[in-house]
């Protein structure tokens, strides 16, 4: 990478690193929200946050798979630069048609995502993509779904990593590869 484009790359994280803002006790006491509504409201943040997701993702993509609800904010806009479908994966109760679900844990509760049955055809490539990578869980709960439809998950992608929580670890463990465009402890 020339020193040009590192300086390029590096002004985009920085931006949208600064544009990510502590919530102090949300949804409940103890809890630090990362808020990325004002990246979303910054042209110059967003389009760097795509920018540089869709840079760091795996080649061949059939489908970007996006998480309930911020998630799809980065998913669309990353599956339409890389020439890829888009399946959203909500929580129960939001999609028409006969679906599968995944309970899981979060880091404050619990939560049931779905897919639709014939989201994804067997044998698809998919980069799920998610706003925050806290426990791994809500990844984990897509990439069951998303398993169960015989799709391969080649990546996850993730604006923020929380690093202080075993979310990385997790997913590693599980065998995926993720790609986090800011860190936070």
């Amino acid at each position: 990478m020339s020193t040009g484009v590192a300086e390029l790359r590096g002004s985009r994280l920085a931006l949208v690193e600064q544009l990510v803002v502590d919530v102090a006790d949300w949804p409940r006491p103890g809890i630090t929200f990362k808020d990325i509504t004002p990246l979303l409201a910054s042209p110059g943040g967003f389009s760097a946050a795509v920018t540089e997701m869709v840079a760091a993702a795996p080649r061949d993509v059939d489908v970007v798979v996006g998480t309930e609800a911020r998630g799809f904010l980065f998913a669309a806009p990353v599956a339409l630069a890389l020439g890829a479908g888009f399946v959203p994966v909500r929580k129960p109760g939001k999609l028409p048609r006969a679906t599968l679900d995944q309970a899981y844990d979060l880091e404050y509760g619990q939560e049931t995502l779905s897919v639709h049955a014939d989201a994804v055809a067997a044998g698809a490539r998919v980069l799920l993509v998610d706003d925050v990578l806290a426990t791994g869980g809500t990844v984990l709960a897509a990439a069951d779904l998303l398993g169960r439809l015989g799709a391969q998950v080649v990546g996850v992608s993730v604006v923020l990593e929380l690093g202080s929580l075993p979310g990385r670890q997790r997913l590693e463990d599980a065998g995926l590869q993720v790609s986090a465009l800011v860190r936070a402890d």
